[in-house]
């Protein structure tokens, strides 16, 4: 399939934690946040009512979550809802302000297709591609990508509208994209995704 084969009418902009806890100075910073940011904004606003942001949200204690969750958790305990702001879990203001039309799906693994109403809404909506932005390449953008492959969406990936904190696994997963999964997966620019969303 070509991309300009893309019907707006069917497709979603589905944007995966841009959140401020990815943006301000944390343990979970993305150095390369601000430099995309502007391309999402883009794409949010084109594709307008037709855009979904996802949240990553943590557990108020590690414990809350099961098997090697917990393991990650406290790692990462500074960043639970006990110890931090819960503030920083919110959309960065650029996109909050997008929301509504816009909407917000909050999930609590990688994947947005795990354990949420996510699938179920695309479906309904008749929905048949996905268009992929956010952060981080590498671990859920990357699930976010593998899970509307598993629910049979056509999935295109705005590749200078994605991060990492890994330059060399940012590019790994681009090629992986590119060339294991290029029957299922496309990869284009934001100018383009943004004209096929239409006037």
């Amino acid at each position: 399939m070509m991309l300009n084969e893309i019907r707006a009418a069917s497709s979603v902009h589905l944007c995966i934690d841009m959140q401020r806890v990815f943006a301000d100075d944390t343990p979970w910073h993305t150095p390369w946040f601000g430099r995309v940011l502007p391309r999402v904004v883009e794409l949010s606003r084109a594709w307008g009512e037709r855009t979904v942001f996802t949240r990553f949200m943590p557990p108020r204690q590690p414990q809350q979550r099961p098997g090697q969750w917990q393991r990650y958790f406290e790692r990462w305990r500074s960043l639970t809802l006990e110890q931090a702001d819960p503030g920083l879990f919110e959309l960065v203001p650029e996109l909050a302000a997008l929301v509504p039309p816009a909407r917000v799906i909050d999930k609590r693994a990688y994947s947005p297709f795990h354990d949420t109403a996510l699938r179920a809404s695309l479906e309904q909506g008749r929905v048949e591609t996905v268009i992929v932005s956010g952060t981080e390449t590498d671990v859920c953008v990357l699930a976010a990508a593998l899970g509307a492959v598993d629910c049979g969406f056509r999935v295109v990936i705005a590749e200078d509208a994605i991060c990492s904190s890994s330059d060399a696994t940012h590019e790994a997963i681009l090629t992986f994209f590119r060339h294991r999964l290029r029957e299922q997966v496309e990869v284009a620019d934001t100018a383009s995704l943004v004209t096929l969303a239409g006037p």
